[in-house]
């Protein structure tokens, strides 16, 4: 894991950070629907899962991106990672409950989606938290019970979480194709509207790129 630690008295975004971290304290969340029917259709034609797929496309955005890969080292220091992995959850139906677990990143599509089912299988017995999450990863899951159109998650801590917290709903069809709530939760110190939004539309972007 390679990080950069952040010199506050050269980074750019000083004072927005120390603002939103010490005088006004934000986590921002926004809902935008996805149209996924490129990526469902190129899951189908190739016999693979959904969810390793809009995983790997929510990682590879978020990868793209330094607002995303901030954190805290255990000196209090901020950080700004070089590369971030999924700490994303399996549902256990039996049970009604999940197991988290991370699983570590592939720019190949077919390697990451076979690294998520192997992690699955390999915590199918377990419930809770299959290991301590480390530095580099940020939170997905997936509620695909629900069609919802806004959801919001608060992290009960200090409110210094920096980490986005990813969350998709359930798809479904409607007159212009195959529709998907996503969701991030992102604090303000290290994310404006701009970036959240930049978030969305090039997650749209790379999700089209399946139809090609």
């Amino acid at each position: 894991m390679n990080y950069t630690k952040i010199d506050m008295k050269t980074w750019p975004r000083a004072r927005l950070f120390k603002h939103y971290m010490e005088a006004m304290r934000i986590v921002m969340s926004m809902t935008v629907d996805i149209n996924v029917t490129a990526l469902t259709s190129f899951a189908r034609r190739n016999n693979l899962k959904f969810y390793p797929c809009m995983l790997w496309v929510v990682t590879k955005v978020i990868n793209a991106h330094d607002e995303f890969k901030y954190a805290f080292d255990g000196e209090g220091n901020l950080i700004r990672l070089d590369a971030v992995i999924p700490s994303h959850t399996d549902f256990h139906p039996e049970t009604e409950s999940f197991v988290k677990m991370t699983t570590e990143y592939s720019e190949d599509l077919l390697e990451f989606h076979s690294r998520v089912l192997a992690d699955r299988e390999a915590s199918r017995d377990v419930d809770g938290l299959m290991q301590d999450a480390p530095l580099n990863c940020f939170d997905a899951s997936s509620l695909p019970w629900a069609h919802y159109r806004s959801f919001d998650l608060h992290v009960f801590d200090e409110g210094k979480f920096l980490a986005p917290v990813v969350t998709w709903g359930k798809y479904e069809e409607e007159c212009k194709g195959t529709i998907l709530p996503l969701t991030m939760n992102i604090h303000h110190a290290v994310c404006d509207g701009f970036h959240l939004s930049r978030f969305f539309n090039e997650v749209q972007e790379l999700v089209n790129r399946f139809a090609n």
